[in-house]
């Protein structure tokens, strides 16, 4: 006995005449399609022909597809739970988040009312040598600075504090931005790969295009929740 494929079809989101049918499961849900199944199997099972009946491996194998459909949806439902609750946990510590400093990827440092911004740095490995360049706007080198005059740095994130002096000890330009370079070289020699990073004050949280970001402010717009390196 042939087993009508047609309901299989709507749960697959196929169609048996007409081809691909992209929305098989936008009208009706697997757990509806599945009763509309076993319903028409049972139909199909008390009105075979004797002399034909459903070969088992046939119904096994029809039983089966159902079964893995309905076992997607709840997969799916499973999964969008998770979702929502990862992004509603993420949306809490981004709230929390609000008035802190943070270190994001760039490479700016400003110094404003005699204060002076700090910077970070990312060391993808080990690094027996770190160096930052600091230099203006013109690319003038204002200061020079082994990171790493106390011992090798470790892979990661860290924080630093320029004290806002150039070569010569002297005082710098109030309102001035200033840009920090990293070079980083492992006990071989051989360069470290290394990103400076620069600090920002979260002043909001917003959500765009379905993201949480934080806002920095005018002069840094908004970043990724997902961007922020180390909370200071």
């Amino acid at each position: 006995m042939a087993f009508d494929n047609s309901l299989v079809s709507r749960v697959n989101g196929t169609s048996t005449t007409g081809g691909t049918n992209g929305s098989g499961m936008g009208a009706t849900s697997a757990s509806d399609l599945g009763e509309e199944f076993m319903s028409l199997l049972v139909a199909q099972l008390k009105n075979q022909d004797p002399l034909n009946p459903m070969e088992n491996s046939e119904f096994t194998s029809q039983i089966a597809q159902i079964n893995t459909v309905s076992g997607i949806d709840k997969l799916n439902n499973t999964l969008s739970s998770i979702t929502g609750q990862i992004d509603a946990s993420q949306k809490l510590q981004a709230g929390a988040m609000v008035g802190r400093g943070v270190l994001v990827e760039g490479n700016k440092i400003h110094v404003d009312n005699n204060t002076v911004l700090p910077f970070g740095i990312e060391l993808d490995d080990d690094a027996a040598k770190v160096t930052a360049t600091i230099t203006d706007g013109s690319g003038r080198i204002i200061n020079q600075y082994d990171l790493t005059k106390s011992g090798p740095m470790s892979a990661g994130v860290q924080s630093f504090n320029w004290d806002g002096t150039d070569a010569s000890n002297t005082r710098v330009e109030d309102g001035t931005t200033y840009q920090v370079s990293i070079a980083a070289t492992d006990g071989s020699g051989r360069a470290v790969a290394s990103r400076a990073l620069q600090y920002g004050y979260v002043s909001g949280v917003m959500t765009a295009n379905n993201a949480t970001k934080l806002d920095l402010g005018p002069n840094m717009g908004s970043v990724a929740f997902n961007d922020v390196k180390q909370i200071l």
